[in-house]
């Protein structure tokens, strides 16, 4: 099943703890600190496979969690790092945050990578904190904690010339004579309910990929049937070949139905460049109607196309025509496309304070929130560094100002901390 939409969520590893330790050895009585770092925690990396054209993956295994680091050992030895949490996917796919709706990243090139978790830095073993003044520390840091996120991808196909056109105008059968994909085909509307890709041959040295796009109805840019899930399939593509049904009771109606809803959709799709074809000459009555529809199509400036996609007549002209278009046309890397939005690293010194009752309080701000949770609080001297670390901040000093009390209760992200003066 060809799926092009999907949400997950992925987390980063924590970093793993580092150790409080003092040597130990026969006849040495007083050995120096030996405490090791914990290793980093995992990346969530995501990956371009040029094998995959599909999310089908994610439809069932939404949660994807990267390894944390291992702790920190004695002896000074460190922890080992995770391993990164590599997810795979196909070109083409995009990224949005799902609680934001921002663009994280657009992966289209085979191989490339996109860093959307990091993992959590070790927490450093008390060997780092022995000075001249206090040979002894007992003091260590846990692990960085990790980074968290709901991710939502979608699938844009890339293709050279996209087939569009009304439903049942014959754009699956096109594509089946055009190249070897073998799209459903069958005398009704929507038969077509999901892309289709196939690879047509120009010449020996020489291939195109083109995209049967689904039907498209009105009310398409605003959603109606499936339109949102087919029109953004077209944003990838260079050149379009618009077919027209010849069968149809108005093709120069469904002709501006259907670029109407493209410019809606997204204004760049209306400048697409399009080739535009007339279907089913085969038939008696779409040769009666051609002439018609030529002349008036030929006075809003494009030229018309007899084909015939069930009798394969002149359908390689019309290859050989957006081919032609093909070559003058910007590679995708020259269109314009939207870029991520750049927001500037937290400052960790920043903080708000509070009230949440008569006698609680809260601190809010990054830095002294993951500060909190590499504290090891059982240490004398984790605490006296942490404490510290409240005055050198000027958290004490503000909480101060705002009129806390002995036996306030102090909140620090999960942790709830008594004030004593």
């Amino acid at each position: 099943m060809f799926i092009d939409q999907a949400e997950i969520f992925v987390r980063s590893g924590n970093g793993g703890n580092g150790m409080m330790h003092f040597h130990r050895e026969k006849f040495v009585s007083r050995g120096g600190p030996d405490g090791g770092d914990g290793g980093k925690g995992g990346d969530v990396i995501f990956e371009v496979r040029a094998t995959l054209n599909t999310l089908t993956e994610y439809r069932h295994k939404m949660r994807f969690l990267a390894p944390n680091g291992k702790n920190g050992g004695p002896n000074n030895m460190s922890g080992r790092n995770a391993e990164d949490l590599v997810i795979p996917v196909p070109p083409g796919t995009v990224i949005f945050d799902s609680m934001s709706n921002e663009l994280i990243g657009d992966l289209t090139e085979p191989g490339q990578r996109l860093l959307v978790c990091t993992g959590g830095r070790g927490g450093r073993g008390n060997q780092h904190f022995a000075t001249a003044r206090n040979q002894a520390p007992r003091t260590a840091e846990k692990g960085e904690p990790c980074e968290e996120k709901t991710l939502r991808l979608e699938l844009k196909l890339i293709a050279d010339i996209g087939i569009i056109g009304v439903p049942n105008a014959g754009k699956s059968t096109l594509l089946s004579v055009l190249t070897n994909a073998k799209p459903r085909i069958a005398p009704y509307p929507f038969t077509t309910i999901e892309p289709n890709l196939g690879v047509a041959r120009i010449d020996e040295d020489t291939s195109v990929v083109l995209a049967d796009i689904p039907g498209l109805i009105e009310g398409a840019s605003q959603g109606a049937g499936l339109g949102h899930d087919f029109l953004r399939h077209i944003q990838r593509t260079r050149v379009l070949i618009h077919l027209l049904d010849g069968l149809s009771q108005d093709p120069l109606a469904d002709f501006s139905q259907t670029n109407g809803e493209l410019s809606l959709f997204d204004p760049n799709l209306a400048k697409k460049p399009q080739v535009v074809a007339f279907n089913k000459m085969d038939q008696v009555e779409a040769q009666e109607l051609y002439p018609k529809i030529k002349k008036q199509l030929k006075q809003k400036g494009y030229e018309l196309l007899p084909v015939s996609a069930m009798a394969r007549t002149d359908t390689r002209e019309l290859l050989l025509k957006a081919f032609n278009i093909l070559a003058t046309t910007p590679v995708l890397a020259d269109v314009e496309a939207p870029v991520p939005v750049y927001r500037p690293k937290e400052d960790v010194k920043q903080f708000e304070i509070l009230r949440e009752g008569t006698n609680e309080w809260r601190v809010v701000g990054a830095g002294i929130e993951r500060t909190v949770k590499m504290t090891y609080f059982e240490h004398s001297g984790s605490l006296r560094r942490f404490q510290k670390l409240l005055e050198v901040l000027g958290i004490e000093a503000a909480l101060r100002e705002a009129g806390v009390r002995d036996g306030d209760s102090v909140m620090i992200g999960d942790y709830e901390l008594e004030w004593q003066d």
